[in-house]
């Protein structure tokens, strides 16, 4: 494995060769050469100056990605060969939130019971960061919620999922029995941040009644579920989740769902994955999460 892999890899994250030396243990001028070798050797430049920063050219956004799937690929070989049990495989996923939190933990256990040689780690966050984990390769499979650019990835549809708006069941917002958009709108509300699956199919489904992207901007952003829960639930907002992420709480009768009056909010959660020797475990686990959607 090229050491130098490692070195640009760390050059790319602190933009700066001397504090990418101390974090290696290495000399400032045997980083920038590992990193003037690279350059000459591909023929392109990888950093530009601004300042007093380093940053990727093109170039360089493009061989960081290939790197960091080198370097993946490498240690989960590595792994594999100095692993006792040839019987013995791990794999990771990435889920985003609603369906990491929610509903992928008992499938992974369940899987993990009929398949005793099998490790499963779970990466959860959001949507950008966990397309990006796979391609990188460190990750084999994704499951997102929501929109994500279909050109580039191999996907299966894995179910259905209803966004609906919650209320505590006490206090004065929970009088409502339903709202029509214009009255939804003028709520306090408390929404995943931009970046999340939620968030864009809430902001998509506006969009498509001829509201503005941007309708929901003065409103309250918060980026756990569970803390977006608790602040509903001491009555200082609505919010709209997933129903499968408030299953609990409606079957305690801590919160309540209020229709909203002629849209209805559903999206999809998609297996996404590249063909990679990980094939033979994607499908079969792909096979085994299907037979458990309700």
């Amino acid at each position: 494995m090229d050491s130098r892999l490692y070195t640009f890899v760390m050059v790319a994250k602190i933009g700066n060769y001397t504090k990418a030396a101390e974090s290696l243990n290495l000399t400032q001028p045997a980083v920038y050469k590992q990193i003037q070798y690279l350059e000459q050797y591909y023929n392109t430049l990888f950093f530009k100056k601004e300042g007093k920063k380093l940053v990727l050219t093109d170039e360089g956004e493009l061989f960081l990605q290939y790197a960091k799937q080198i370097i993946n690929l490498h240690e989960n070989l590595k792994e594999k060969l100095n692993h006792k049990d040839i019987n013995y495989k791990k794999y990771k996923i990435g889920a985003t939130m609603t369906i990491g939190d929610y509903i992928l933990p008992k499938v992974i256990y369940d899987y993990m019971e009929r398949h005793k040689n099998i490790n499963i780690i779970l990466r959860v966050n959001n949507t950008n960061i966990i397309l990006k984990k796979l391609l990188e390769r460190e990750i084999s499979l994704a499951l997102i919620e929501g929109p994500f650019d279909k050109t580039k990835y191999k996907y299966r549809k894995f179910k259905d999922d209803k966004l609906v708006l919650v209320a505590p069941t006490k206090g004065p917002l929970s009088k409502k029995e339903s709202m029509t958009l214009e009255e939804l709108l003028e709520q306090k509300l408390i929404l995943r941040e931009k970046v999340s699956g939620t968030r864009k199919i809430i902001e998509g489904a506006l969009i498509s009644k001829g509201y503005s992207d941007d309708v929901l901007n003065h409103h309250i952003e918060i980026s756990s579920i569970n803390g977006i829960k608790t602040l509903v639930k001491e009555g200082l907002g609505y919010t709209i989740l997933s129903k499968e992420s408030v299953k609990a709480e409606i079957m305690e009768e801590s919160m309540k769902i209020i229709p909203i009056e002629n849209i209805s909010i559903v999206r999809e959660f998609n297996f996404v994955y590249a063909y990679d020797e990980s094939m033979e475990f994607i499908e079969d686990f792909i096979k085994f999460s299907l037979e458990r959607v309700i």
